[in-house]
């Protein structure tokens, strides 16, 4: 078996998303049936990308480019050289590449492979020290990297995405069990359905017996700084970009060997609450002991029994409402306020 280099647009054809209009941001361009991939949906996908959270109208398919199942989406700006294969028709920015392969020549799985295994890094490499990462088209076609024949391409992506297959059915089966989650905290905290509530008054809209309770007289919010310099270098990193939108298992992150800038300390079961942009519905629990970002409110529960209904209640869709509300209007960096948020009321059950 032989192995020859070549170049990404020596196996199919490579070029940039489009979002010609200005401002981007115009309301018109949004809303319509044609699913608009952004750097984020890349991260958060595994090998296939099926799940987006805007569309474009008619007006804003036609200042971009309907890219087709199939492409190979890798990031060049933001969240630097994410990948996923579009199981769907989408558009995306030029903050996106898209590789179409050449069926004679590639298998976008093991191209998707072999760039996150080998060259996410060496392409990570090219913006150390930037003060934004971002690269060119140019530069990720100045990178070389050997491929087999297309038969053995597709022999190799074939028992890697058995693994792949493996991981999304864990994903999809956590999803459900949030969901289950949430669907109980409703029934329960929200529409006070508990076992035995037919026996209970309510008296203003509090069952007998149950304690309301600000937020803030709930939790710790966490502020214990940390120099990442003065961490292990495989001390588990969580920033804004790891957490996952309305998911709040927080499976990823990176290291402290990454980072350069102050950071917070969480503990394991601690709530991470991405403050900036708010409504972008970041908010989880942590599986280890780590440091995240400034820009994330660290909750600890004050009574470990409540842990889980603290968790429900931050991440329900009301609460990231109101703390969407809090956000100081023409800001760039829309921040929550906690100030406001601590303020929230829970409504305790007894013992």
């Amino acid at each position: 078996m032989s192995w020859v280099e070549h170049s990404l647009d020596e196996l199919g054809s490579v070029s940039r998303g489009k979002s010609r209009h200005r401002p981007r941001d115009a309301a018109h361009l949004y809303g319509g049936p044609y699913p608009f991939i952004q750097t984020g949906d890349v991260k958060h996908a595994g090998l296939y990308l099926s799940d987006f959270e805007q569309t474009y109208s008619e007006a804003g398919l036609a200042q971009s480019k309907l890219w087709p199942k199939g492409t190979l989406c890798i990031t060049i700006a933001a969240n630097i050289a994410d990948t996923s294969i579009l199981k769907i028709d989408a558009c995306f920015p030029d903050s996106i590449i898209g590789f179409v392969r050449d069926p004679e020549k590639a298998d976008a799985r093991f191209i998707k492979y072999l760039f996150d295994a080998k060259f996410k890094r060496e392409y990570q490499q090219f913006t150390q020290g930037a003060a934004q990462d971002n690269l060119s088209q140019g530069k990720l076609l100045s990178l070389k990297f050997p491929v087999p024949s297309i038969e053995e391409q597709q022999r190799l992506a074939s028992v890697l995405s058995a693994y792949d297959d493996l991981i999304e059915n864990n994903r999809r089966r956590i999803a459900l069990l949030e969901d289950a989650a949430r669907q109980l905290y409703k029934e329960w905290f929200v529409r006070f359905r508990f076992p035995g509530h037919e026996h209970v008054k309510v008296v203003d809209g509090v069952p007998e017996g149950w304690e309301p309770r600000q937020l803030g007289d709930c939790v710790d919010v966490v502020k214990d700084a940390a120099d990442p310099k003065a961490l292990e270098p495989d001390t588990p990193y969580i920033g804004l970009e790891h957490l996952p939108r309305r998911s709040i298992t927080l499976g990823e992150w990176e290291t402290a060997d990454k980072v350069e800038s102050g950071k917070f300390r969480f503990r394991e079961r601690d709530i991470i609450f991405g403050k900036i942009r708010p409504y972008f519905h970041k908010v989880g629990f942590a599986l280890t002991e780590g440091i995240t970002s400034s820009d994330a409110i660290v909750m600890r529960p004050k009574d470990e029994a409540l842990w889980a209904a603290i968790l429900m209640e931050v991440s329900s869709d009301r609460f990231v409402s109101l703390a969407s509300q809090t956000v100081k209007e023409g800001s760039k960096m829309p921040r929550a306020n906690w100030d406001v948020l601590k303020k929230h009321v829970l409504k305790i059950p007894p013992e």
